[in-house]
């Protein structure tokens, strides 16, 4: 009787032991990027600063984004008064000059015989998203356009993602077309 209480307490305790989860030395895996999903883009309240040789200007800027889709950014320097504005889809550019009362269209490759280095859609919208999900605080951007090299700063605020975008194709009929090449 004593040999069979030992016994039964012995097998109990490697039953035990053996029913123990066993695990292996696993590595741990790499961890996948994060890539969000994200429909519109918007950035109120981005302070801009042009320079073309001498002249140095700075305005508040708007810039929306539906991803893939379109792009309009409104230059407000004055009490919210929309004094220019550009819309971009994939493939064309529109671009109104409210204050003089002319408007420039054209592609991506129009606008790239004037400008160096030459800009695209997937540039352009990583400008107006400031590289979501968070990218810098500033971008600083250096072109040639024609014989002017222009120097655009951008200091963004927080980027609002997934909230509604008023994107609205201006009436143009008030406006002169004029040619890219010229709009500067």
């Amino acid at each position: 009787m004593k040999y069979k209480s030992i016994f039964i307490v012995l097998s109990s305790a490697l039953l035990l032991c053996g029913c123990g989860a066993k695990k292996k030395a696993v590595q741990p895996a790499e961890p996948k990027p994060v890539v969000p999903t994200w429909h519109t883009c918007l950035i109120q309240g981005a302070q801009a600063t042009v320079m073309m040789g001498e002249d140095k200007l700075s305005s508040p800027v708007t810039m929306q984004t539906v991803h893939d889709s379109m792009i309009i950014i409104s230059v407000m320097p004055v009490f919210g008064m929309e004094m220019m504005r550009v819309e971009a889809t994939p493939t064309q550019i529109l671009a109104i000059d409210k204050v003089h009362g002319r408007y420039a269209r054209g592609t991506f490759a129009d606008l790239n015989r004037q400008l160096t280095p030459s800009l695209n859609w997937d540039i352009l919208q990583q400008i107006c998203t400031a590289e979501l999900p968070s990218g810098p605080d500033k971008a600083r951007l250096v072109y040639t356009f024609g014989k002017k090299q222009i120097e655009l700063v951008l200091s963004y605020p927080p980027r609002k993602i997934d909230v509604p975008v008023k994107m609205t194709n201006q009436r143009l009929n008030k406006y002169t077309e004029i040619d890219v090449s010229k709009f500067l």
